[in-house]
């Protein structure tokens, strides 16, 4: 068994049974990767892959079996090359995160603005897409770490620490009827299209958030005219002038940007969304990612860091941060 068959099934199960993307990824031959696999599933005297006639189908259930463990093995040999690196040149490396399109466009830019004259040498790197497909990316070792901006059930391989909290911006253009009202509800707003994020890039959730709950108390269904992962997209809907109603993460209005919009008040959509940092729990984490985390959120510093990573369970990384106030965005 060598570490490049566990690379080729790994990846290969990665690129969606394609062995011809496979290929491209690890620049090599299609012939190739398909050789060690079959040399590789002779040796072990199972299948991993099924075939239908000369293309990989699916994964078989000891293919499941064996590709976790072999991920496992891989991000173990990536985190020592990690740490001698890391002993070698500590301002030296590789840093990449995923997270939703709002923190991507509103809160890192002034971190990494901080960040990168310190490690020129860090090779930066920011993936943006909805919460779960950020989850999956930081669960498989892909990226460092995940930004998640909403509370869902969460990996357990994942250390989550909360960084602050935020709220809803409910926006309006501004000849729009609702800015003629001294207060506005969640009735109000129900007989207008509404403009926010799809489900899973951020707080939009129907279900769980004060959206869907305002929306609920007053027995109406949203009218949902535009679900976009991309709050800028959302904003110029809103300014298009349909009589859309805009909701996005607080972060994405800024009243000098978007002076040409009415921020309204709308009580039943006040609750507080937290958003934290999720980070495998068997990653090494150099000091260029420790200064990062504490850039982006100052209450977790290294220390506070290596002590919920070391903590055993989801339960006791809850209680750890029960007592402590989590700033607002």
């Amino acid at each position: 068994m060598k570490l490049q068959q566990l690379r080729y099934i790994w990846e290969v199960n990665r690129h969606d049974l394609n062995i011809s993307a496979t290929a491209l990824r690890l620049y090599t031959s299609q012939p190739g990767i398909s050789k060690q696999i079959r040399l590789l599933e002779e040796e072990l005297g199972v299948q991993i892959f099924s075939r239908s006639g000369k293309h990989l189908s699916k994964v078989t259930p000891v293919g499941e079996d064996i590709l976790a463990v072999a991920g496992d093995i891989l991000h173990k040999i990536e985190t020592i090359k990690r740490i001698a690196s890391d002993y070698k040149s500590p301002t030296q490396g590789s840093l990449s995160m995923s997270t939703t399109h709002t923190q991507a466009r509103y809160t890192l830019p002034d971190v990494i603005k901080e960040f990168a004259p310190k490690y020129p040498k860090v090779a930066l790197s920011v993936i943006a897409g909805t919460t779960m497909e950020n989850i999956v990316k930081a669960a498989n070792g892909d990226v460092d770490f995940v930004i998640i901006t909403e509370n869902f059930d969460i990996s357990s391989n994942l250390v989550v620490m909360p960084c602050f909290s935020y709220h809803t911006a409910v926006l309006v253009s501004k000849d729009h009827p609702l800015t003629q009202l001294a207060q506005v509800s969640a009735l109000d707003i129900g007989n207008y299209p509404l403009a926010t994020h799809t489900f899973g890039f951020g707080f939009n959730s129907l279900n769980t958030t004060s959206l869907g709950k305002a929306f609920k108390w007053v027995g109406l269904e949203p009218k949902i005219a535009l679900a976009a992962g991309n709050a800028d997209v959302v904003k110029s809907y809103v300014r298009a002038g349909l009589g859309a109603v805009g909701v996005v993460a607080d972060m994405a209005y800024d009243s000098t940007e978007d002076s040409d919009l009415v921020r309204l008040n709308v009580p039943e959509f006040g609750d507080a969304y937290p958003l934290s940092i999720g980070i495998r729990r068997d990653c090494y984490i150099p000091g260029y990612m420790y200064d990062f985390i504490e850039g982006f959120a100052p209450h977790l510093d290294r220390n506070t860091v290596a002590e919920v990573m070391s903590l055993p369970d989801p339960v006791a990384q809850e209680d750890y941060f029960a007592n402590i106030d989590i700033p607002d965005y």
